[in-house]
């Protein structure tokens, strides 16, 4: 199985710019394209480099989150500020985190892979916790040698 770690986390908010994803859950590839056409277009027009400016550490948030029956996606920060744009304040409750830690070429990539790893490996193969829903994120936590890393954090709870 592929290296993972619980974590015990406190609650923490996240401050998320977002996009309803159409694509049906099980279609992969046009969540991913959804995904990354999200993030072209707020990198773009500034709105990205907006919320990293009101950001408390240089980690950026991937945040997957059903809302309202809706599948939401959002580009997020640790912040306590707030930002003119429509925005969600994201809370993540305290408890155990499965931490699936990995690197890619580009920040698009690490998400893709983490999320792989962690709902295409870990989850399905786990005997001892189980994800019951909630917020999910990955976590861009920064460069080395041009690689991109981070972690992908799901909470979960003992079976």
């Amino acid at each position: 199985m592929t290296n993972y770690t619980l974590e015990e986390k406190d609650s923490f908010t996240v401050l998320g710019l977002g996009t309803e994803l159409k694509s049906d859950y099980t279609d992969y590839a046009g969540i991913t394209k959804e995904k990354s056409d999200f993030w072209q277009v707020i990198k773009q027009d500034g709105r990205l480099d907006t919320l990293k400016a009101i950001a408390t550490n240089d980690y950026i948030f991937a945040v997957n989150e059903a809302v309202n029956n809706k599948m939401m996606h959002y580009a997020g920060v640790m912040t306590e500020a707030t930002v003119p744009e429509e925005h969600r304040v994201i809370q993540f409750p305290k408890g155990e985190y499965l931490i699936v830690r990995g690197e890619g070429q580009t920040a698009d990539e690490l998400s893709n892979k983490l999320t792989g790893i962690a709902f295409g490996q870990v989850l399905p193969e786990a005997k001892d916790f189980t994800y019951v829903g909630g917020p999910n994120a990955t976590v861009e936590m920064g460069q080395r040698n041009g690689i991109v890393y981070g972690e992908m954090w799901i909470p979960v709870v003992r079976k």
